[in-house]
């Protein structure tokens, strides 16, 4: 039976170089994060994507990629919809309903022979 020594010592050699880095990557370590940048706020105002709402009787100003993006997935909506409830059906079960339908046209077509 082969020892697992060796798989325990790779393990243990693995978990100690990747421990620090795991602690310290989710912003428990001191000093800035590294995954902010200056100015970044640490704890968010409690608003929907950190924005202050606008003044009463404003509406929201657009951005310039909102436009196109509702278009493109409206139009992406319509046209799934549209194809995939006209594309054919090419089920295995369909085929044969089919071929049997063929077949039975086919025996109903075909003169009784007697055997007498």
């Amino acid at each position: 039976m082969p020892s697992f020594k060796p798989f325990a010592a790779a393990a243990n050699t693995l978990r100690s170089r990747l421990s620090p880095s795991l602690r310290t990557r989710g912003g428990g370590g001191h000093g800035p994060s590294r995954w902010t940048s200056p100015g970044h706020e640490d704890h968010p105002k409690g608003l929907p994507f950190s924005r202050t709402p606008p003044p009463p009787g404003e509406s929201r100003k657009w951005e310039d990629w909102e436009l196109p993006c509702y278009i493109t997935s409206f139009l992406t909506i319509v046209i799934l919809g549209v194809g995939l409830s006209a594309k054919p059906d090419l089920t295995i079960e369909t085929w044969a309903h089919q071929k049997a339908l063929e077949r039975l046209e086919l025996e109903a077509a075909q003169p009784a022979v007697d055997s007498d």
